[in-house]
């Protein structure tokens, strides 16, 4: 199973590449964890942010294989604990098929991208910096992918 990142937002911040290419690399080649970066619309004054959201959008759910699971983050998701996400992921494997997490940019996701998932998850009531939701993903993915196959980096 590949799990595809697909993040609005180019251009990150030096520590924020190395804290998600750190844990990238820790992945086993059975269950390679993608970044996919989506360009953000300029945001200005006078930006038509409905319109921006909306090619957003466009843009994520095209860069979507067919067929993958999709997996939107959103403060209004359901939290989940590391056993929960490592449930869900044994699950998401024994579906068979890929799966996108999607990261909206600074207004969240498009309601095109929201209509499309299949599981809407929560990292926090807060809301947190996107660059950041990055590095906490690929952590956690990593957590739950080492408590499913008993690796020493999850210990109880």
């Amino acid at each position: 199973m590949k799990i595809q990142l697909i993040a609005v937002g180019t251009k990150m911040p030096g520590w924020v590449e190395t804290g998600f290419k750190e844990y990238q690399r820790r992945f086993p080649k059975d269950m390679p964890l993608e970044l996919i970066e989506i360009s953000a619309g300029k945001r200005g004054k006078n930006a038509d942010i409905k319109r921006i959201l909306q090619q957003e959008g466009e843009k994520t759910l095209a860069a979507i294989p067919k067929g993958n699971r999709i997996v939107t983050l959103e403060v209004t998701g359901k939290p989940w604990d590391t056993h929960q996400l490592a449930g869900n992921m044994e699950k998401w494997q024994l579906d068979g098929r890929d799966v996108s997490l999607l990261i909206g940019g600074p207004e969240g996701l498009a309601p095109e991208c929201i209509a499309a998932s299949e599981q809407k998850w929560s990292l926090s009531n807060l809301t947190l910096p996107h660059p950041l939701v990055r590095i906490v993903v690929a952590e956690s993915l990593y957590r739950g992918w080492s408590l499913n196959n008993n690796h020493p980096y999850h210990r109880e």
